[in-house]
């Protein structure tokens, strides 16, 4: 999306919804004070607080003799995040301005904290990756932009943050930001709707260009990075439309006669309630109307064939749902369905299968190598797999696959795995929720991995990092 295409449509758009984004970045470009940034100048901290933050930044004689606070303590809340002046922890916050609500993730910028990054980028509408404007892009901001493309996060933007550091030069922001096109070129981001890329000059310390326009930047034209986020659609917004209805069952609602006091005391019909069957959880992708045809996708049967007669929330009855809406559906036959089965869109699914071929971003200290046993949590269900094989890693400098036997903290690579049961498998190209599963340790239940499904790899070139 062009700065031009974005700036036209702020006239225009006025979005509702909930929008959830992450910080990344390196060492010391300042996540954290852009967040602080943020939520101080869209007026979203309370009286309390930044007295609060005042005082402990006076302590510490942040500013000198000009005084004012350090906008990183807003959000650095871990007490070893103080004292060292970094961040550790994925920290949340929430605020909302006149046009939207926001759920900000800031996550840390060291190497040994990429796990978080991923973490906090997993949910996101879009991620903000800060770059020092004396620095420029560093091997950390490579790795977190593979992060991005991996995870196919729908909004990237990047902010050259310090730029008061450099006088506001023109010219150094339009090194990085040619620096920026190249990788996100070699990377795919910002082509073939993997993601929209921006680049916009930002001082997370002074304000330039984060909630209002800054003077200081006069050849920049585009909008504040706030504008930005207050006009990007959300991910749920894109996908609508686009993906078949997805539904794992978490729970099986079945009240039996032992309920009928309750049902009684709702003024119900006891005798419907005590027939009452519906399936409980959260849609992840698309939509489903009463009257659509329905599969059943259960490990070790056939997909079975069905149609959904009501749409339960909140005790009241729906027409319709969508994700990310939690339901529960009931159905017009009486099938064998419990916890882990899957209720997709008919003729939509493919045959389940129990070889895994995966990228993993590897989270864990301990190094993942051929012949390891493994749970994979897929949806609502878990089961036990053997890692068959690692197949490559990618070499950051290059962004090629490098051939591997394992996987070790931080890596991003490629493995296949045979699961002890089938599983209804999509590529997470195309499902971006069906499609992503987690990697767990069976001794201790620490999460090893996160990891996206891809076809079979005879279906992609291997040379290059793809999906």
């Amino acid at each position: 999306m062009s700065t031009e295409t974005l700036a036209a449509g702020l006239e225009t758009a006025l979005p509702t919804t909930l929008f959830r984004f992450a910080t990344a970045g390196s060492v010391d470009d300042g996540k954290s004070t852009l967040v602080g940034r943020l939520l101080h100048d869209s007026k979203a901290i309370l009286a309390d607080t930044l007295d609060a933050v005042a005082r402990t930044s006076a302590d510490r004689g942040f500013g000198g003799e000009k005084g004012g606070i350090d906008l990183a303590l807003l959000t650095d809340g871990l007490r070893a995040e103080r004292e060292q002046g970094i961040t550790i922890d994925v920290a949340y916050r929430y605020f909302a301005t006149d046009r939207r609500s926001f759920i900000l993730a800031d996550c840390p910028g060291h190497v040994q904290y990429t796990k978080n990054t991923v973490t906090g980028a997993s949910t996101a509408d879009a991620v903000v990756v800060l770059i020092d404007a004396r620095k420029g892009v560093l091997e950390q901001t490579r790795r977190h932009l593979s992060v991005l493309q991996l995870l196919r996060v729908a909004h990237v933007i990047v902010a050259v943050n310090k730029i008061d550091l450099v006088d506001f030069s023109e010219q150094v922001f339009r090194d990085i930001e040619a620096d920026v096109q190249k990788v996100a070129r070699e990377l795919g981001l910002g082509s073939d709707g993997v993601a929209d890329l921006l680049v916009v000059p930002v001082s997370a310390l002074d304000g330039d260009n984060v909630v209002d326009r800054s003077e200081r930047t006069p050849w920049y034209t585009g909008p504040a990075l706030l504008e930005v986020l207050e006009t990007l659609p959300a991910a749920d917004e894109l996908e609508a439309e686009l993906e078949s209805f997805r539904f794992p069952v978490q729970l099986v609602i079945r009240p039996q006669g032992a309920l009928a006091p309750d049902a009684v005391a709702a003024g119900l019909d006891v005798e419907a309630y005590r027939d009452y069957r519906a399936y409980a959880g959260q849609i992840t992708e698309g939509s489903v109307k009463v009257g659509d045809e329905v599969s059943v996708i259960s490990p070790g049967h056939e997909p079975r064939t069905t149609t959904v007669i009501g749409i339960d929330f909140a005790g009241q009855s729906l027409d319709e749902a969508a994700a990310p809406q939690s339901v529960a559906v009931r159905l017009a036959d009486e099938i064998d369905i419990a916890r882990g089965d899957t209720i997709a869109a008919a003729g939509t699914v493919r045959e389940s299968t129990a070889d895994l071929y995966a990228s993993l971003a590897w989270l864990s200290p301990k190094p993942l190598r051929e012949g390891q046993k493994v749970l994979v949590k897929h949806g609502t269900r878990t089961v036990q797999a053997l890692v068959r094989n690692v197949t490559g890693k990618l070499d950051l400098a290059t962004f090629n696959v490098e051939p591997a036997s394992n996987l070790e903290l931080n890596d991003i690579g490629h493995a296949q795995l045979r699961l002890s049961a089938p599983l209804p498998l999509e590529n997470y190209l195309h499902h971006r929720r069906t499609g992503a599963f987690l990697v767990i340790d069976p001794i201790d239940g620490n999460t090893l991995a996160a990891g996206l499904v891809k076809d079979h790899p005879g279906d992609h070139e291997d040379e290059r990092y793809v999906i």
